[in-house]
């Protein structure tokens, strides 16, 4: 069983977490939305996800923060975690698996403060940490997804995190313990900030894909499940976030990973529970659908809502 962090409080300090969501990257939903920034150009498709998206922003719509943190599975370091420390990131994006769907055009800000205080506080526990500061560095699709999906403004500064990968050399158990202290360090620095965060976990729940694509990707009448015993699977994950079992979720993450192949093994969505101090308040699931297969929970963590606890 792996230990979680103890609960020290949602609105820390000056600083706060105003909530939390699971949001999963498939280059499809940028794809399906027609955005100006990404070159290839749909009929739609995956509408039931997208418009779990729309309630998403919804949600927050009249929140009030500072700056987007994510970290996604898809910035993959194997010398441990790392954050953006350029201000300012401008490329294009192309999807290594799917090119045809996602070649994106971005124009971003980091808050490279915030971005050092995270990697200082961790730094201090005694976790690997870098600081990338590559002017040339190309931002990862996942993340480049996650936050278009969520704010499509392009509006707020973001801080992007690495995966550390330690499941590799190690095992799922030592990224999920890794990830917790990285999530304690995450909010101690946003307390410290006196900034408003909203925090994203850039990832799939089950992750099982089809091997082929079909013509035209977006034909909805091919797109189910990859199996039901990963349905099963994910249905047991939402249901737990529902309940607001964050310490059960941790708990079963190491199975959850091997059992469904899920994306989880990345790291995210532990961070983002351990970041919010193991909550015990009920998620909202404002979308569940999939995508070549994989099984994509859109989730939210209102803390702003709560208040202290």
């Amino acid at each position: 069983m792996i230990e979680g962090a103890e609960p020290f409080g949602i609105t820390m300090g000056k600083g706060s977490i105003v909530a939390g969501c699971l949001a999963p990257h498939p280059p499809h939903l940028v794809y399906a939305e027609n955005p100006e920034q990404n070159e290839p150009k749909s009929e739609g498709g995956w509408e039931q996800l997208r418009w779990g998206y729309e309630r998403l922003r919804d949600s927050i719509k009249d929140v009030d923060y500072d700056v987007i943190v994510i970290l996604s599975p898809h910035w993959q370091t194997y010398v441990g975690t790392h954050f953006i420390g350029v201000e300012h990131c401008k490329s294009k994006s192309v999807d290594p698996v799917f090119p045809n769907l996602f070649r994106f055009n971005y124009d971003l800000q980091i808050d490279v403060e915030l971005a050092r205080s995270i990697h200082d506080e961790a730094k201090s526990k005694g976790m690997s940490v870098k600081m990338m500061e590559n002017p040339d560095f190309r931002v990862d699709y996942g993340t480049i997804v996650s936050c278009h999906m969520v704010r499509p403004e392009w509006d707020k500064p973001i801080v992007s995190i690495s995966s550390n990968r330690s499941l590799s050399y190690y095992s799922v158990e030592v990224m999920q313990e890794m990830m917790i202290e990285l999530g304690k360090s995450t909010a101690k620095a946003i307390e410290k900030s006196g900034k408003k965060c909203l925090l994203l976990a850039s990832n799939s729940l089950s992750h099982r894909h089809f091997v082929t694509e079909t013509n035209p990707p977006e034909d909805m009448s091919k797109e189910h499940i990859t199996s039901h015993a990963m349905h099963l699977w994910d249905m047991r994950m939402i249901d737990l976030m529902k309940q607001g079992k964050s310490q059960q979720i941790v708990n079963e993450m190491p199975e959850f990973c091997e059992q469904a192949i899920a994306e989880a093994d990345g790291g995210a969505f532990t961070w983002i529970l351990s970041a919010m101090g193991m909550p015990k308040q009920p998620a909202t699931l404002h979308g569940y659908g999939t995508i070549i297969g994989t099984g994509n929970a859109i989730v939210e963590w209102p803390c702003y809502k709560w208040g202290d606890v």
